[in-house]
């Protein structure tokens, strides 16, 4: 039996064994076998590429759970991953999640049916009902969170309020329908959402616990039942782009399993990332005082002409300066992966000069997190707040940032680009606008404690989107007497 074993492990190690060739970008595979660098890849992916990019420069390929995975950080070079559809398959972040947690791989045109559709939904006419249709219902959810009486203040962690309030605007609005008729009580599925958002990154990395996995069986069960009206009829009050997503999976062939594990799915994508990225930038405005001037002064121009019939997403806005503070903020905080496989033998051209060769079956990953949005050579003091950043001494939007005495195609990547450009973008940063646009004019919002620094990040979220705070920061706020009407 011992023998038998001995052999089994001998052939394992033999069809696993992998060494560099003289083309080859350097390999780091780590000192456990198969596993390679996995624990600690997934423990806090920032801190373990940066320690490769010292150990080998600006590319290289580690193994990380049986898979070898070539990663590159030469924002010059990003171009020949980006464009390459070639030999490279692109797969969306969120489908990659999908076939990890759920065990569904959806086939690849459907994808690009996907995204033609995504455009046709989030672009023109479309996105202009889609803004007012979110304004509406941000108003609406803020004025429930402080009656039109209250005159005292009201605490909370500044994460939950703006997670909650933007989960629940986003649901009503891309799933729920605009009566909130055939879709459920927003709060419930807000509530098993957070607990599904909470496993996620065990899920994808298949490290739950024997209770985590049955917590995670059960809320994923419940949003299923919670989110199966959604989009199943196009009355007047559906959403259309959520019922033109169940027709294009019935149309694929997609049983029910798989049209619910989908528009969980699609639940993640579309509400996982605007929350976090509206705390990130209301922190970091309220720990600054400097910027939430800056910010309210420029608000302040704005709400001159308001009227309750012209809502801000109804009408042109120039906010240069806010535009900037956000940027400033996804620049910190916005941490996805971009991963292509490798579907055929690829030659790498790297700006440099260098060439190298990528294997088929291989994965390669891109992280702007570390390069070019943590880069000090690009950014000086990239780890500080500077909400000005993005922006010439003129007032005018800064695009000009440079590397190696380069001007940089890519300076910052939150939305991805190219094909893995993120096709709601501007409805993501015209409901960011709105939502603070609202709070910062219409209340009184500050620090429970005023010296109170910003929380560090929780590092197990690197590559899944926005990253998420550990623990909160307290606020109190109330309506301001002038909009007590």
């Amino acid at each position: 039996m011992i023998w038998t074993v001995l052999l089994l492990v001998l052939l394992y190690v033999l069809a696993t064994h992998r060494s560099r060739s003289k083309n080859d970008p350097p390999l780091d595979k780590g000192l456990i076998p198969w596993l390679g660098h996995a624990l600690e890849f997934g423990k806090d992916a920032f801190k373990f590429l940066n320690r490769m990019k010292l150990k080998h420069g600006d590319i290289f390929t580690v193994r990380v759970a049986g898979h070898y995975v070539t990663v590159l950080l030469d924002p010059h070079s990003y171009d020949e991953v980006i464009n390459d559809s070639d030999s490279l398959d692109f797969a969306r972040y969120a489908q990659v999640l999908m076939e990890r947690i759920f065990r569904l791989r959806l086939p690849h045109h459907q994808s690009n049916k996907e995204k033609a559709m995504m455009k046709k939904h989030f672009t023109g006419m479309n996105l202009a009902a889609l803004n007012s249709t979110m304004s509406r219902h941000l108003l609406a959810l803020l004025k429930a969170e402080t009656p039109q009486n209250q005159k005292h203040w009201k605490d909370e962690g500044l994460f939950n309020f703006s997670y909650g309030l933007l989960f629940k605007a986003g649901y009503l609005t891309l799933f729920g329908g605009e009566q909130n008729n055939n879709g459920s009580d927003p709060s419930r599925v807000y509530e098993e959402y957070k607990k599904f958002d909470g496993l996620l990154t065990k899920m994808a990395r298949g490290t739950l616990k024997t209770d985590e996995k049955r917590t995670a069986h059960r809320v994923q069960q419940r949003l299923w039942e919670l989110l199966a009206p959604a989009g199943l009829t196009e009355d007047d009050g559906s959403s259309p782009w959520l019922h033109g997503y169940r027709q294009l999976l019935q149309e694929e062939g997609a049983d029910d399993d798989t049209q619910k594990k989908a528009v969980l799915m699609q639940l993640w994508a579309t509400q996982g990332n605007v929350g976090p990225a509206v705390f990130w930038l209301l922190g970091y405005l309220l720990t600054n005082p400097e910027a939430l001037t800056a910010v309210r002064w420029e608000f302040s121009h704005i709400s001159q002409v308001e009227t309750s019939d012209t809502p801000l997403v109804d009408r042109p806005v120039n906010t240069p300066v806010f535009d900037s503070a956000l940027e400033e903020t996804l620049r910190l905080t916005a941490a996805p992966f971009i991963t292509r496989e490798v579907v055929q033998e690829k030659t790498l051209h790297m700006a440099d000069g260098q060439e190298y060769l990528l294997r088929k079956g291989d994965r390669v990953c891109l992280f702007p997190f570390t390069s070019p949005q943590m880069d000090p050579e690009i950014y000086h003091e990239p780890q500080k707040y500077k909400y000005d950043r993005f922006l010439n001494e003129d007032g005018s939007a800064k695009k000009d940032f440079y590397k190696g005495g380069r001007p940089l195609k890519y300076y910052t990547m939150p939305w991805g680009a190219g094909t893995n450009g993120c096709v709601g973008k501007q409805f993501a940063i015209d409901t960011i606008r709105q939502f603070v646009y609202l709070v910062l004019t219409h209340y009184d919002l500050q620090l429970c404690d005023p010296h109170a620094p910003m929380p560090e990040v929780n590092a197990n979220r690197y590559g899944f989107g926005m990253l998420q705070p550990e623990g909160d920061l307290l606020v109190r706020y109330k309506l301001r007497s002038t909009h007590q009407h």
